[in-house]
């Protein structure tokens, strides 16, 4: 998995469903301290997690390990303007963690 982008995805898909990490864990059938440390970049889910938590987040593979910035889900209630820019915005953000992680 990319660990760069994964963590970070995974928190904002969670956040956009409303979901907290206790939501998810509860789900996907692991703590919330499971949740916690892959938001956190300390584990990563095994193989058939993954495809759960896409599944439950409704989001691509792609997209939770950076290899896509198309989000796969629509975000309500916004306008295509409004979500270019948030894209644009997030885009710029890893951008900068990648710089300060250099």
């Amino acid at each position: 998995m990319n660990t760069d982008f994964f963590g970070d995805r995974l928190k904002a898909v969670r956040k956009s469903k409303r979901l907290t990490q206790l939501d998810l864990s509860k789900r996907l059938e692991v703590s919330k301290g499971t949740i916690s440390a892959y938001e956190q970049g300390l584990s990563f889910p095994s193989l058939e997690t993954f495809v759960k938590i896409c599944s439950i987040l409704d989001t691509s593979a792609d997209y939770l390990l950076g290899i896509s910035d198309n989000l796969p889900f629509k975000m309500g209630g916004l306008s295509d303007e409004q979500v270019e820019t948030i894209l644009q915005f997030v885009s710029l953000i890893e951008r900068a963690n990648e710089i300060t992680n250099q």
